[in-house]
């Protein structure tokens, strides 16, 4: 596979805690083909962090999914925001407030997001191993032919575009419609930018301005990996397909907070790239029988999506008794109880349990599709390990069917 002329491109969406799914899904992709290399990584939120690892560690793929795994085993809410600093986020609300109350008035102080997110950045400068910001593990990778390029996506506030930063061999910039991309030397700041999810937590200044989640305004997540170079991608969602939730509320029931905050962020999260691999299915459909010749500009690119089998929102109502008091009692105080599930719950969920559960899922699930996978990058199947659940963390969520390969044909 390493010898094979086509660039294989890894996709890792965002979803906060839940994306310790990426990780079991990487570990059965590592474990069954020791081989694999991914020259393109690109990365949303917290699917980010996974790629900038995967990308900083030396030695590429096969040697960068354990030293991930580890650093995710051992990853507490308190590694990413401060939970039990209630006076702060009261303070930050009511902050708020008075700025809606009396017009912006310039005397108060201003709010960036509702947590302070400084742990996040100093667990971010630790397990890169990066002082000053800098990833020079990013470099040392590109030089000795395990990455060729690192793609982090955020979105601008002065602009509203989607910002894609590239760092790679020869990489160059794109400009789109509501996107583009910037070659950068890959920083700490870049990923922060990523994962700060709007009101929640506070935006990153980086050289254009300020940035937030790279999920809010990314209409095509599939394109920066396209723009890199790549022949075929394998891409992680987080969520369900939409609509097939593991619980919903009673049709008579009006909607919690939680309810509403989990379907904002499931636009954010999945619907994009669930529509942007439709929008590449019917291209492909279109051009189908079509002589290069006769189609200018268009490249044939193989797709290849997964997502859960279980409701991971679900599944973190069983996990959500581990949040710190305050925080848990905050949390549900927006009903998440009322609708027995919540991706909010899940996104934020950062404790070892629940993400040694989901990593588990992850792992089970890419071990279920050796075969399509092999397929996928034209290898022999691998024979699948065989694994149990764990009987003293059992799972009652709700499991669907994946969804099948298609080949998708996009814009060059």
């Amino acid at each position: 596979m390493s010898a094979s002329p086509a660039k294989t491109a890894l996709l890792l969406a965002g979803g906060g805690a839940r994306a310790a799914y990426q990780v079991g899904v990487l570990r059965s992709l590592a474990r069954a083909f020791p081989h694999l290399r991914f020259p393109i990584l690109s990365g949303v939120s917290a699917g980010a962090i996974n790629a900038a690892l995967l990308a900083n560690i030396p030695g590429g793929f096969p040697r960068a999914v354990p030293g991930l795994t580890r650093q995710w085993e051992g990853l507490a809410i308190e590694d990413v925001f401060l939970p039990d600093d209630v006076r702060d986020l009261c303070a930050n609300v009511l902050r708020w407030g008075c700025r809606l109350v009396t017009g912006g008035a310039h005397h108060v102080p201003p709010t960036r997001g509702l947590v302070e997110t400084s742990p996040l950045n100093a667990f971010l400068h630790r397990v890169l191993e990066s002082e000053d910001g800098v990833l020079r593990g990013v470099d040392e990778n590109i030089r000795g032919g395990h990455v060729s390029a690192l793609g982090i996506t955020t979105t601008s506030y002065p602009t509203g575009q989607s910002v894609t930063w590239v760092q790679g061999e020869n990489v160059a910039g794109w400009e789109g419609p509501g996107q583009r991309g910037v070659p950068v030397a890959m920083t700490v700041d870049h990923i922060m930018a990523s994962c700060a999810l709007p009101l929640l937590f506070p935006a990153v200044r980086l050289a254009e301005g300020w940035h937030c989640d790279g999920g809010v305004r990314l209409t095509a997540p599939l394109a920066p990996a396209i723009h890199l170079g790549a022949d075929r991608i394998i891409a992680i969602s987080t969520l369900l397909e939409p609509g097939r939730s593991g619980a919903n509320l009673p049709a008579r029931e009006y909607p919690p907070p939680a309810t509403i905050i989990d379907l904002l962020l499931s636009s954010i999260f999945l619907d994009t790239l669930d529509r942007d691999t439709m929008e590449l299915r019917r291209l492909n459909q279109l051009l189908a029988g079509h002589p290069e010749s006769s189609r200018p500009g268009l490249r044939p690119v193989e797709v290849l999506l997964f997502r859960p089998s279980q409701d991971l929102g679900l599944l973190a109502g069983e996990f959500e008794s581990e949040l710190p008091g305050a925080f848990r009692h905050i949390v549900r105080d927006l009903g998440t109880h009322e609708a027995n599930r919540s991706d909010f719950v899940a996104t934020l969920l950062f404790q070892p349990h629940y993400i040694r559960k989901v990593m588990q899922i992850g792992e089970q699930d890419g071990d279920r599709r050796l075969g399509e996978i092999a397929a996928f990058l034209g290898c022999p199947a691998p024979q699948p390990a065989v694994r149990t659940e764990s009987p003293a963390n059992p799972v009652a969520a709700r499991s669907f069917a994946l969804p099948s390969l298609e080949p998708a044909t996009v814009a060059a």
